[in-house]
């Protein structure tokens, strides 16, 4: 795995320093597991002072959501980075045509008028 982030994962450990992956955004939870899973087998070899930011929304519109357990994040059971979103959620949020930004527009338009 070439990355900046197993970069950082390896040379954190040689000097015994934490590593946090940010993941606030939309659906950055999902991806940042694989990376914890990957500094746990393949380079730390400890869950001990480690860390990954959390939040808790968002979740509902990805196929494989983040499942917190026991105040840990489950290792992924599914290939791929666990980014796949739900395509009612496609639907409804992508931009420009889906739902959400169609009844923005409308809702836009009887202000205007």
């Amino acid at each position: 795995m070439r990355s900046r982030r197993a970069a950082s994962s390896r040379i954190a450990a040689e000097y015994g320093v934490p590593v946090c992956p940010h993941a606030g955004g939309a659906g950055l939870c999902e991806p940042v597991r694989h990376l914890a899973t990957f500094d746990c087998v393949a380079v730390s070899g400890t869950v001990e002072y480690r860390v990954i930011e959390y939040v808790d929304h968002l979740h509902e519109h990805f196929l494989d959501p983040v499942v917190i357990r026991d105040g840990h994040c489950t290792a992924p059971t599914a290939p791929g980075f666990s980014a796949a979103v739900r395509p009612e959620s496609l639907a409804r949020y992508c931009f420009p045509g889906g739902a959400f930004w169609a009844a923005d527009t409308d809702r836009q338009k009887g202000h205007a008028a």
